[in-house]
């Protein structure tokens, strides 16, 4: 399915290199704020105070987060849990406070508000539950690249999973640096929203690196660069719906999905801007520098007695 088709390739690859430096200055902005200014991990990673509370009507969260805010707590997690009438808050830890001091403190606050509120539960995640989650978010991410390079080293070459991977990695980093400037909460709901753009990455190269792949076998004249626009201009209507209809619906989550989702439709959105443009002007450039050619993933057929038969070797 097209909407249009470009009857003539757009020579992307003409501006590689000053892209490609563009990307480099992004890429080293976001390492510079991720070590000067961190992660703003959320209570899943930090520890603190989960607490459940239950309303005899639905619950207005609004409400609920005005209370928090005017005790101090900036940007806690106040969710619906199971019900509209039950409601699930994530305290960080607060100098000089116990986890039952905290509940207290808000408990009281709620209560003034509206003293039919009634706690359900509380539970202090330590430091140590935080460390792990940390540990095992990093396998995860480490697992998928693995994977990745793994799956893409078989199906093309290693040329290609290199700057695949290399693509993918400057998403990340990149949405992690945004999040590292503006300080914004980094959950485990964050963390999911990178991988699948690790995922949502590397099919868009996959379909680039396909159609460069049908491209040597077809245009047999065109030199690499030709091929690598060839293959991108050839793509582009299928970019514009794909994208264009996911990124429609993760800003929908982002202007109307609430705090709960703000962050995670935060991530995706981003991850999904890069990714279309890592793809393009990282993946396949950086496949470009590497020297791809006809012959890593064309197998030539010919044999001696073949070199004047113009169609010896032709794919069909």
């Amino acid at each position: 399915m097209e909407f249009f088709r470009i009857r003539r390739d757009i020579p992307f690859m003409r501006h590689a290199l000053v892209l490609n430096a563009v990307s480099f200055v992004t890429f080293a902005a976001a390492v510079f704020f991720l070590v000067t200014r961190g992660l703003h991990l959320s209570v899943e990673f930090t520890g603190g105070t989960v607490m459940e509370v239950a309303y005899e009507q639905p619950a207005d969260l609004n409400a609920v987060r005005k209370v928090v805010e005017d005790l101090g707590y900036l940007e806690v997690p106040v969710q619906n849990f199971g019900s509209s009438q039950d409601v699930l808050l994530r305290l960080p830890p607060q100098a000089g406070k116990t986890s039952g001091e905290q509940s207290a403190q808000l408990m009281t606050a709620l209560k003034a508000q509206n003293p039919a509120v009634e706690l359900r539960r509380t539970e202090f995640v330590g430091p140590q539950v935080g460390q792990e989650l940390v540990q095992n978010g990093l396998k995860a991410l480490g697992l998928v690249i693995l994977g990745i390079m793994i799956y893409l080293a078989m199906r093309f070459e290693w040329k290609y999973a290199v700057s695949a991977i290399i693509a993918n990695l400057h998403d990340v980093v990149i949405i992690l640096g945004f999040f590292a400037f503006f300080q914004w909460e980094f959950s485990l709901a964050v963390l999911a929203a990178v991988l699948a753009v690790l995922g949502y990455s590397v099919n868009e190269s996959v379909v680039i690196f396909d159609r460069i792949r049908e491209a040597f076998r077809r245009q047999r004249k065109m030199t690499s660069v030709q091929v690598i626009d060839h293959a991108i201009t050839s793509t582009i209507s299928r970019t514009i719906i794909t994208h264009g209809s996911t990124q429609m619906m993760v800003v929908s989550m982002l202007l109307f999905g609430g705090p709960t989702l703000h962050y995670f439709a935060m991530a995706l959105t981003i991850g999904i801007l890069f990714g279309i443009y890592s793809s393009v002007f990282v993946a396949a450039a950086i496949a470009m520098w590497l020297g791809i050619k006809r012959e890593d993933l064309v197998k030539s057929s010919r044999k001696e007695g073949d070199q004047d038969d113009p169609n010896a070797g032709a794919v069909v």
